[in-house]
């Protein structure tokens, strides 16, 4: 089978001949040709998928290296050997599977990339190894290499020899987000912050990045040819809670009205780019001009302003005025081109209109001032409408903050009425998932009072104290007020003490906050370890991969490497190591490798505990990430060994 894409991306190694026919000037220039077009492919991708952007542009720098190689192989007049030629074919080979690497890192589904990260990374590595043994076949002298080039092949060969995969490509962050938003439980708006930093870190958070991703999922299901598989529907249930963070319409992803047709049509007719609308990605009927010089669907841009927006939606920059005006050189382009390839524009759907937004805009203005009524009641239902109204959708949360309910949402919080309290700090939370409401609600000196809400309100407040804690620490100037304010004690306690929900939110918050080095010292001091020792035993809450993140991040700290590293605890990470889930089992032995790099004595206590045939159980049928792991902790042990 020739060299492709195959099972949502598994790229397959084409196995080398082993005769080779007699080379000829015609078959040697065919595979410089080939040679040379699938580095030329590479260099015009442009930006790669953030999850692999490191290794993209090395491998790409790497192939770019190769062209003075191949120029002067080009310019040779005498016969190639077959030696030489076979190791040119398996060059070529090297490099075609490279092109499609990297083409699937371009155009691929960012979901599936991010979730089965490892993989992809071996996948590079194997490249880099493919392409070493090619060039360590080639014989420079016979095919008349020149010195200079000579030696910057010889540099580039050591490097690929010296590449190793990446210390841990699997980010901490990145992984515990994924195992909150695959976990079966409510969805819940603590959640959704959760959903919106993946979204960001994967750079799935524009409606343009959404659509093209709803393309990339329904091809990668078209060539596996499968949609009831476990993994596409989580990243089918995955691009749907972005699509809801981003305020977009939920339907079927694998019939989806809501993806132009031209994304799907992109091969055989291609929409020129400036007929698009940047808002919608739908080609446009009545194009109009804003101040930026930006041209637009009037209808979207409408929409834009109504929602309270001053600025550009493409620039970002702050408008001098809203006025529009009709862009009638492009409106006729737009016919001529259509009438031309015979391509109908969509109909306008008249039932959509700015009203709702206008008389939304007064409701929510009113519920603001009466935050401030002297009448309880009237105090009540509005602090309550507005939480509602905040756990609908993007554009509520916007629209609530830019009427001003922040500050007096903040001056509720200790109010000493237990049901506004509880409905305040949730109304907080859940303004809290924008991300420029997060430093707003922060400036207003909420984190206090939040802080103390988790100290002493009733179980829900409590618990939506928690979250708000959580999603206001993604900025990291909170993680380090919250720290400073004394926060991780009460979620310490929430952890031990609090109900299973309640749990849930304090061990998502610790970690986010146990990613600030200082913060690891204070959950320490706070006592977090015997409640994560806790959630290690009682398998049925479901937290123990959690654990074990929050764990690791503990084991990097000196004091916690003091605290966890119990004789008891490391019998209990052989435990998962043994008989735990595919994802325990990556944990358990990702803490396990940190405890035993900074101290040989868990290893040692380990290996008593029978880890080692554990692990090369691990290496043949674990996760790519867990072989990764044991492979460094089996090599950790040789070491030991030989000490």
């Amino acid at each position: 089978m020739e060299g492709g894409r195959r099972g949502g991306g598994e790229i397959i190694m084409e196995e080398e001949n082993e005769n080779f026919a007699p080379s000829s000037p015609q078959e040697i220039d065919n595979v410089i040709q080939e040679m040379l077009s699938a580095i030329e492919s590479v260099a015009q991708l442009g930006d790669y998928r953030r999850t692999q952007k490191k290794e993209c542009y090395g491998l790409v720098r790497r192939m770019k290296l190769l062209l003075p190689l191949i120029d002067e192989i080009r310019e040779l007049d005498t016969p190639i050997s077959e030696t030489n030629m076979a190791a040119l074919c398996n060059l070529k080979k090297a490099l075609v599977v490279a092109k499609k690497l990297l083409k699937l890192c371009n155009e691929g589904s960012k979901i599936y990339l991010a979730l089965d990260m490892e993989t992809v990374i071996i996948r590079f590595h194997a490249v880099c190894e493919k392409l070493s043994a090619a060039l360590d076949g080639l014989d420079f002298d016979e095919l008349g290499v020149s010195d200079e080039v000579k030696e910057q092949v010889e540099l580039m060969c050591l490097q690929l020899r010296r590449a190793k995969r990446r210390t841990d490509t699997q980010d901490i962050e990145l992984a515990m987000d994924m195992m909150v938003v695959f976990s079966k439980n409510e969805d819940r708006n603590a959640d959704i912050a959760i959903v919106e930093r993946l979204a960001k870190k994967i750079n799935l958070h524009t409606t343009e990045d959404l659509k093209y991703e709803t393309i990339a999922i329904r091809n990668l299901v078209k060539e596996r040819g499968s949609q009831s598989s476990e993994s596409i529907q989580q990243m089918i249930d995955l691009l749907n809670k972005f699509k809801q963070v981003a305020g977009m319409e939920i339907t079927n992803v694998l019939d989806d009205p809501i993806v132009p047709k031209m994304l799907g049509k992109s091969l055989s007719l291609v929409i020129p780019h400036e007929f698009l609308c940047p808002i919608t990605l739908e080609i446009m009927r009545d194009p109009v001009i804003i101040a930026s010089g930006q041209t637009f669907e009037r209808e979207s841009v409408q929409k834009w302003f109504d929602s309270n927006h001053r600025t550009c939606p493409k620039t970002r920059q702050t408008l001098a005025h809203l006025s529009i005006a009709p862009n009638y050189a492009l409106k006729n382009l737009i016919l001529q081109w259509c009438e031309k390839n015979n391509f109908k524009l969509p109909k306008k759907d008249d039932s959509e209109t700015s009203e709702c937004t206008a008389e939304q805009k007064e409701e929510i203005v009113s519920l603001v001032e009466q935050l401030s009524s002297s009448k309880l009641e009237v105090q009540k239902e509005a602090v309550r409408k507005i939480r509602l109204l905040s756990k609908e959708n993007p554009e509520n949360r916007i629209l609530i903050a830019d009427c001003g309910a922040i500050p007096p949402l903040v001056q509720l919080l200790p109010y000493p009425d237990s049901k506004i309290l509880e409905h305040a700090v949730t109304a907080v939370l859940n303004l809290s998932i924008d991300e420029s409401n997060k430093r707003l609600i922060a400036q207003q000196g909420a984190i206090p009072a939040i802080i103390e809400i988790l100290q002493s309100g009733s179980t829900e407040a409590r618990e939506n104290s928690a979250a708000a804690l959580f999603s206001l620490s993604m900025l990291d100037e909170n993680k380090i007020t919250i720290g400073l304010s004394d926060g991780i004690p009460p979620l310490v306690d929430l952890l031990q003490n609090g109900t299973i929900r309640g749990k849930k939110d304090a061990v998502t918050a610790l970690f986010n906050l146990s990613l600030n080095q200082a913060n690891k010292a204070r959950a320490i001091d706070a006592g977090i370890v015997l409640p994560l020792m806790n959630l290690l035993e009682e398998r049925n809450l479901g937290m123990v991969d959690e654990a074990l993140s929050i764990l690791l991040l503990l084991a990097t700290h000196p004091e916690g490497r003091h605290k966890i590293g119990q004789l008891s605890f490391i019998e209990t990470l052989v435990e998962y190591i043994r008989e735990g889930t595919p994802k325990n089992k990556e944990c358990a032995t990702a803490v396990l490798l940190e405890l035993g790099a900074n101290n040989s004595s868990f290893i040692l206590a380990a290996l008593q505990y029978g880890v080692y045939e554990h692990l090369i159980q691990l290496t043949e049928g674990g996760t790519s990430r867990a072989q990764r792991k044991a492979n460094a902790l089996l090599q950790l042990i040789s070491k030991s060994e030989h000490l």
